[in-house]
């Protein structure tokens, strides 16, 4: 394992996690609305070593997994999100050039769309461990940052980011692994477990590193660098922005510590934008309940084009309050209650699509064409003709559906009944049949629903 990472590391942990042990093993169904789940207690453990060279272009990292299936398998499956159709043209590239473990038997690259060397990484393992039976394994790589239009990873002057920037564990407890193609669109497709998840970043001292988890302090300059840690313990994936940010920090009257950045000339300064972010989550906890994680960092990148979710931080492309909104929605939807962001698109993006109307109304005639859209709420990635698709059907028609569901059975049970959704299914992977299940009692809203073809009839 990783330096800082041995035997005794992952005995401790889990100690810690046989306490959550007998709720996690109850079915959503089983569990009290208003007792959030507690995440499993065998999740994956994830130690990421990450090195920013000083060219800003590049990130050479080793992951450490241990992996404990709740199903035999003979093989870890990663899916190396920057070499996917759309990001890959700027010039990102995800390579793996060693893969070490005891139980290693080899391993190799599977196509599923993407560019070269290829979307997945499978790791064969010898034997097949059994149900509850830990394996680990590390995975040394290259990254390489393009520069060109907003993406996951990239680079500008004086700053670079890359989320989903390491080999991430494409996996959906209870049913195996996610082999799910790439497409030639701008939304998500992976399905990733939370994880415990530690990282670990060198960059030059002059710079500043925002990441997803609760960050330390940065360690004393050697050699013109510092290493900035932190940890997250229910990180599906992680993000990473390192620059000249000025911060501003600021803690909700929840104890949630929210952190800024910004760079020389932004839109907005760093205190402001975190005004906007604890605004937000104070705004959005009235209706979905208690923020999901302890700390949250936001760094404004110097490009356009929207934000991108992960757990416990946000890529900010614009200074756009409603679009900061939008993400700090996802927070519940994607970072907490997770999906199949191939499969069902939906279950995040038309949920924090319809969150939006807490900060900014919809007028009834603005859902209703929306509603009027032709096409299933619910389809699947490779379902879409093309981008603006997509987003009129997921968003748009899939945010209006939820607002519409939400009038149909009167806003005070809806909003009860979406509390215990994410309460039942936090940390888990949802599908619609969980969403039909918290709202079995509330069939005007399944009508809509499955009307706007979310839901199967």
């Amino acid at each position: 394992m990783l330096t800082g990472c041995g035997a005794s590391f992952v005995d401790t942990l889990a100690a810690e996690r046989s306490a959550a042990a007998e709720q996690s093993a109850a079915t959503p169904a089983e569990r009290t609305c208003g007792q959030r789940a507690e995440p499993d207690p065998d999740r994956p453990v994830v130690e990421l070593d990450l090195r920013l060279d000083d060219d800003l272009h590049t990130v050479t990292g080793t992951e450490t997994v241990v992996f404990t299936p709740d199903l035999p398998t003979d093989e870890l499956v990663f899916r190396l999100v920057p070499n996917g159709p759309g990001p890959a043209a700027g010039g990102n590239r995800l390579v793996v050039d060693g893969v070490r473990g005891e139980n290693v038997a080899g391993s190799g690259y599977e196509d599923a769309g993407a560019a070269d060397p290829g979307g997945l990484f499978v790791v064969r393992l010898a034997g097949e461990p059994a149900a509850g039976e830990a394996t680990e394994v590390a995975l040394d790589f290259p990254l390489t940052l393009g520069e060109g239009d907003f993406e996951r990873v990239g680079a500008a002057d004086g700053v670079s980011w890359w989320a989903s920037g390491a080999p991430l564990l494409a996996r959906e407890p209870g049913v195996g692994w996610a082999r799910d193609p790439f497409v030639d669109l701008p939304g998500e497709t992976a399905t990733s477990p939370v994880a415990d998840t530690t990282i670990r970043v060198s960059a030059p001292e002059a710079l500043v590193v925002l990441m997803t988890g609760d960050q330390a302090e940065p360690s004393s300059p050697q050699d013109g660098r510092r290493t900035w840690t932190s940890v997250e313990p229910v990180a599906r994936d992680v993000s990473v922005a390192v620059g000249e940010f000025t911060t501003a920090s600021a803690t909700t009257t929840d104890g949630i510590e929210v952190t800024t950045g910004v760079l020389p000339g932004a839109d907005v300064p760093a205190r402001e934008l975190t005004a906007w972010t604890l605004a937000a989550i104070d705004q959005l906890e009235e209706r979905f309940g208690p923020f999901p994680y302890a700390t949250l960092t936001v760094p404004l990148l110097p490009v356009e084009g929207g934000g991108i979710e992960y757990p416990s931080s946000i890529l900010l492309a614009g200074a756009d309050r409603l679009v900061l909104f939008h993400e700090v929605a996802h927070m519940r939807f994607y970072g907490m209650v997770g999906d199949s962001q191939f499969r069902d698109p939906w279950l995040d993006e038309a949920f924090a699509s319809s969150a939006e109307s807490v900060a900014s109304p919809v007028s009834g005639d603005a859902a209703a064409r929306a509603l009027r859209t032709p096409g299933g709420v619910g389809t699947a990635m490779d379902g879409f003709d093309s981008a603006s698709d997509y987003f009129r059907l997921v968003y748009g028609k899939g945010g209006a559906a939820l607002l519409a569901a939400r009038e149909a059975a009167g806003a005070v049970a809806f909003n009860a009944a979406l509390r215990c959704y994410a309460d039942a299914n936090a940390w888990t992977i949802a599908t619609p049949d969980d969403v039909a299940a918290a709202l079995a009692d509330l069939p005007a809203a399944l009508d809509v629903l499955s009307e706007a073809g979310a839901l199967d009839e």
